[in-house]
C-alpha cells in the first residue's frame, strides 16, 4: 500500500472516530437534531420505536449503495471502510450510555467541530462518511459550483424541519446552529485544502 493510501486510511479512521463519538456522546443524548443520518434515525426512532443503532445501519447501507452507483469504485471501496467503522463505533459508543456533561450550547459547539472536522478528514481522503454527504458529493460531482458543505446544509435543514414534528422549538434551534457550524467548518477546511494544493502546484 502506498504511503498516501496509508495516510488516507488513517484520515478515515480519525474522521469516523470524531463523528461517531460526537454523535453518540453529545448530539444523541442532548437530542440535538442536526439533519444528518443519525438525526434522521433519531426522528424515526420516536415514530417507529426501533432502536436507533438498527435504523442507523439500514440507512448507512442504503447510502453505500448510492455511493457505488454514482461516485465510483475508489469512493465506494473507501466508503465501505468508513461505513463499517461508523456502524461499529457508533453502536459501541452508544452502548456505553455515556453523555458529555457540558452546557448544551458548549456541547453543541464541541460536537459541530468534531463532526465538521471528521467529515473533512473523510472527504479529503476521497471517501464519503456514507451519510448525506454522499448526496452532496454526487451533486458536487455533477456541478462543481455546488459547495459540498452548503448542499449538506440544505439537506440537513429539510430534515430538521421534519424533526419539528417530534421535538420542540429549542431542539430545532440548536439543530440549525449545529448544522450551520458543522457545514461551515467543513467548507472552510475544504477550501483551505484547495488553496494549499493550488499554491503548491
Amino acid at each position: 500500500m502506498k504511503s498516501t493510501e496509508v495516510i488516507n486510511v488513517l484520515k478515515i479512521v480519525v474522521g469516523m472516530v470524531l463523528i461517531a463519538a460526537s454523535y453518540a456522546f453529545i448530539t444523541v443524548p442532548y437530542q440535538i437534531i442536526n439533519g444528518g443520518v443519525t438525526s434522521t434515525c433519531l426522528i424515526l426512532e420516536s415514530l417507529v420505536h426501533i432502536d436507533i443503532a438498527i435504523l442507523n445501519n439500514i440507512a448507512t447501507l442504503s447510502l453505500l449503495g448510492l455511493c457505488y452507483l454514482f461516485l465510483g469504485k475508489e469512493y465506494f471501496a473507501k466508503s465501505i471502510l468508513s461505513s463499517f467503522l461508523y456502524m461499529s463505533l457508533f453502536a459501541y459508543f452508544h452502548s456505553l450510555g455515556i453523555s458529555v456533561h457540558l452546557p448544551k450550547i458548549l456541547g453543541l459547539i464541541v460536537a459541530s467541530i468534531g463532526v465538521g472536522t471528521g467529515y473533512y478528514f473523510c472527504i479529503s481522503a476521497n471517501s464519503s462518511t456514507v451519510g448525506f454527504d454522499v448526496i452532496a458529493l454526487i451533486l458536487n460531482k455533477k456541478n462543481k459550483s455546488i459547495s459540498i458543505g452548503k448542499a449538506m446544509r440544505v439537506i440537513s435543514f429539510i430534515i430538521i424541519f421534519a424533526g419539528s414534528l417530534s421535538y420542540g422549538l429549542l431542539s430545532i434551534l440548536y439543530g440549525f446552529i449545529f448544522t450551520y457550524l458543522q457545514t461551515t467548518i467543513l467548507d472552510y477546511l475544504l477550501i483551505n485544502k484547495k488553496r494549499e494544493y493550488a499554491s503548491s502546484s
